[in-house]
């Protein structure tokens, strides 16, 4: 039991839901069976079970026989993984061919019509975001350094600098390269020298001393500051927040980081 449960926990990782999971493997011990008999076995609603089964189906994992009652067959598991991963590519090829003819079409400015009427309707506390986890963190760093104009300051750890180079290094770079003045604050070790050699190619770099902070600052009227420590978390429970809020970028961490900027030598 404990042998099959960590079966069911490990296809998970492949996007399969509960009933998705335990149906499969029914019909894997199987062979062939009908939906009233895999609904016995998995301990999946009668209810569920077809609509189960048809997803399963368009994923690649089973086939069905159209008899009656109708039954479902069982493909080889190694095959049945090949299925699902064209399957996958070709859902997903197509969704972002959707997304290029939507991107090049009028349509692109009427949504920006709206969003710019929704914002100047938005209170500035209201334009706020939590971040939960580093992959929401990257995402939304790359889209606030994409919008700047001026200056992107960041206050980062030597761990920090090396994920914003990889993450952001080529999009800091152009933002450099378009006149954005990037300074970037950064209490690193020796065993980050590589790190801050490489972002002295798009930014000026200084050592910060004692402090353990992460936070970004774009154009006095984003920020983005992060309230775990990077080095005590795991990446799925960092926590940040976003705001695009003038006063705190351009009142309280704009004149922070100036503050701090100011005492420090070159990196």
């Amino acid at each position: 039991m404990v042998a099959q449960q960590q079966l069911l926990d490990s296809l998970r990782q492949i996007g399969l839901n509960l009933y998705e999971r335990k149906l499969w493997v029914a019909l894997l011990g199987r062979g062939t069976s009908s939906a009233g008999e895999l609904s016995k076995l998995a301990k999946v609603p009668h209810s569920r079970t077809y609509d189960v089964l048809e997803s399963l189906a368009d994923k690649g994992f089973v086939m069905i026989q159209t008899t009656k009652p109708i039954k479902y067959v069982a493909i080889e598991p190694a095959e049945a993984l090949e299925r699902a991963k064209k399957h996958l590519r070709e859902e997903t090829d197509v969704k972002v061919s959707r997304i290029s003819q939507v991107q090049s079409s009028n349509i692109v400015k009427e949504l920006e019509k709206i969003f710019k009427t929704g914002v100047d309707l938005v209170e500035p506390g209201e334009m706020t975001g939590s971040l939960k986890g580093r992959h929401a963190l990257h995402t939304q760093l790359d889209t606030v350094f994409k919008s700047a104009k001026k200056k992107i300051h960041i206050v980062t750890t030597g761990d920090g600098l090396r994920e914003l180079n990889a993450k952001h290094g080529e999009v800091l770079r152009k933002a450099a390269n378009r006149g954005v003045k990037v300074r970037i604050a950064v209490h690193s070790g020796k065993e980050h020298g590589e790190a801050v050699s490489s972002a002295k190619s798009y930014a000026d770099v200084r050592r910060l001393e004692k402090t353990h902070g992460r936070f970004a600052v774009v154009d006095d009227s984003q920020v983005v500051v992060s309230l775990t420590n990077d080095t005590d978390v795991h990446p799925t429970q960092d926590f940040a927040l976003w705001t695009q809020s003038e006063h705190a970028a351009g009142n309280t961490f704009g004149p922070l980081f100036d503050a701090l900027w100011s005492g420090l030598s070159s990196a």
